[in-house]
């Protein structure tokens, strides 16, 4: 695999072609926010005849708006006065922390502790499901331009989540039989070699987490890198790692990150969704909704078919989170609703399994059922799949109808009510 970094980009024969404006813009924000772009998306999933509106090149280079006018100019006037890069990175993290790098608490309430302190590397915040940063998992194939987990990938010590004692892990867990699924996150676990991920995914089968019923890997790979279960020197090691989870009893599930189906066509990633369902792994897909890529109902109906013909199940569509370019991408939720609703309507029953639109916020997953009228107001009615407080999960409230919300935080309560009632819920302290 050949990867070229953000500062590179402008560099490749592909962009040199481009015009000045974009390549310019290419520049400028690659100097803020992450970006790396591999030979498998620039050789097989770009069409450089559609450039730049081709989705793949939107949602995986460098575009002017993805940042605020005022922070563009600042960052183009430092690049022109000829800065070193260690300059230049000192110059513009004050710009980056302007751009919310941990949105919904994940740093202030999710981080577990034990007798040592926090647990930097742990996010607990649902009962039932431990997310697992392996530290050297903190990178992808590939980025994605909206990527809410951009923070990991800029060199910020403090804005980073990752753990490397596996002992520490798995103490953690086995002091909390409550927890039935492990999420190893990223960055991207597949990024690892199989021995160094085994480090983390062995302990938690040799008998101190038996409560442990489902091991899920989340990732970007298939999409980015499906040779990573094909041709990769170690592919056949992942696949009999996944074999081997699973014959302790236990489910493998990997939770592919697809954002059009573009990235379904080619002979590669077909192959690889072959070879991880024979071993007995499950695949679901997730992907958030974001403008210039996927805000289109016939777009999201193609892609679960596609999905679902390859036995792969559609899990989620997000709302694209508060952070980084989110200006660039983000779509009201008025229209996210709509879209969600059309392509549901142009799909069967096996093809509707996708739950959304669905904000990630730092109550919980609360899941847009649709906008109505009661009691003559307009509202969203809104529901808790998830919940901080597990007495919230399923809970319906409504929230104000407002055309120009784009994220749960825009939402007021419906019906004159001064606050929500989750409001005032004081976040569990989880520890070990």
């Amino acid at each position: 695999m050949r990867s070229t970094p953000g500062h590179r980009l402008s560099g490749l024969p592909q962009v040199a072609g481009l015009a000045a404006g974009l390549r310019r813009d290419i520049e400028v924000v690659s100097a803020v926010l992450p970006f790396k772009v591999n030979n498998y998306v620039i050789d097989e999933l770009i069409d450089w005849s559609r450039v730049p509106d081709d989705p793949i090149f939107r949602l995986t280079f460098p575009h002017g708006d993805m940042l605020p006018r005022d922070m563009y100019d600042e960052v183009a006037t430092l690049l022109d006065a000829g800065l070193s890069r260690s300059d230049l990175t000192a110059a513009v993290e004050p710009l980056r922390r302007r751009l919310n790098p941990h949105p919904g608490d994940q740093l202030d309430k999710n981080v577990p502790t034990d007798r040592h302190g926090r647990i930097d590397g742990l996010q607990h915040k649902y009962a039932e499901t431990v997310l697992v940063f392996p530290a050297n998992g903190q990178t992808c194939h590939s980025y994605c331009g909206y990527c809410f987990r951009w923070a990991q990938f800029i060199g910020i010590a403090d804005l980073k989540q990752q753990i490397s004692e596996q002992d520490r892990m798995v103490d953690y867990l086995s002091a909390h039989p409550e927890v039935s699924d492990v999420l190893f996150t990223g960055g991207d676990p597949m990024i690892m070699r199989t021995d160094v991920l085994a480090k983390y995914v062995d302990p938690l089968l040799d008998g101190r987490a038996e409560h442990i019923r489902t091991l899920r890997f989340g990732t970007k790979a298939l999409s980015y890198w499906p040779y990573r279960f094909t041709t990769d020197p170690d592919a056949d090691d992942l696949l009999r790692m996944f074999e081997r989870v699973i014959e302790s009893g236990r489910q493998v599930a990997v939770m592919a990150h697809f954002s059009h189906s573009q990235e379904l066509h080619t002979p590669a990633v077909r192959e690889a969704i072959r070879r991880i369902r024979d071993t007995g792994a499950i695949i679901r897909s997730q992907a958030p909704i974001v403008r210039h890529v996927n805000d289109d109902a016939d777009v999201w109906a193609q892609m679960w078919r596609d999905l679902v013909a390859q036995g792969v199940q559609p899990y989620y569509m997000f709302v694209e989170r508060d952070t980084g370019a989110r200006d660039y991408f983000a779509l009201p939720l008025h229209r996210v609703s709509a879209i969600y609703r059309e392509a549901l309507s142009q799909v069967s029953g096996l093809e509707r399994t996708a739950r959304g639109p669905v904000m990630s916020a730092s109550p919980g997953k609360v899941v847009i059922d649709g906008i109505a009228e009661v009691n003559g107001e307009r509202v969203f009615c809104c529901r808790f799949l998830q919940a901080r407080d597990p007495a919230h999960v399923g809970r319906p409230f409504f929230a104000r109808y407002d055309e120009a919300a784009l994220w749960f935080d825009d939402l007021r309560p419906a019906f004159g009510e001064a606050q929500f009632f989750f409001a005032d819920e004081a976040p569990q302290v989880l520890v070990a």
